[in-house]
């Protein structure tokens, strides 16, 4: 006997026959392939006019900007870094330090986009719990 031969198996490979369920989704998705590659395609050029344009601002605004910005743009960055390297632990630390310290620094040379961004989110904040105390109060009331 060889040491390294080993004798062919004989297997056979049986597919399992289709459910109903799954012979149902097949023809489903069948006959919506021509509907669904249609909206990808819309989605596509939608979302390729949208980015080109966001680009090209992008790239116009970085050849001309407005006197300071980079500094500005440095010292934003700068305290992102900082916010990491203070924030050793857990990872909650690791997104709010950074985006905190940024926020302070990007109001700093930016208040009056500050002050906007600040009551946006301060409505959405109060809308958001004024849900939750809704759903809260649903739950409770309903045991």
């Amino acid at each position: 006997l060889s040491l390294y031969s080993s004798p062919a198996r004989e297997t056979k490979y049986v597919e399992n026959p289709q459910t109903q369920l799954e012979e149902g989704v097949s023809h489903l998705r069948h006959a919506m392939e021509p509907y669904t590659a249609w909206c990808q395609v819309q989605w596509f050029c939608i979302t390729s006019a949208l980015c080109s344009d966001l680009f090209s601002e992008s790239y116009e605004f970085l050849q001309n900007p407005p006197a300071g910005f980079y500094p500005r743009l440095g010292v934003i960055g700068f305290a992102g870094i900082v916010g990491l390297f203070l924030a050793r632990g857990s990872k909650i630390k690791k997104l709010v330090y950074p985006a905190g310290l940024m926020g302070i620094g990007a109001s700093m040379y930016y208040p009056q986009h500050a002050v906007a961004f600040g009551k946006v989110a301060g409505t959405q904040l109060y809308d958001w719990s004024l849900q939750g105390y809704i759903a809260v109060e649903s739950l409770w009331k309903d045991n």
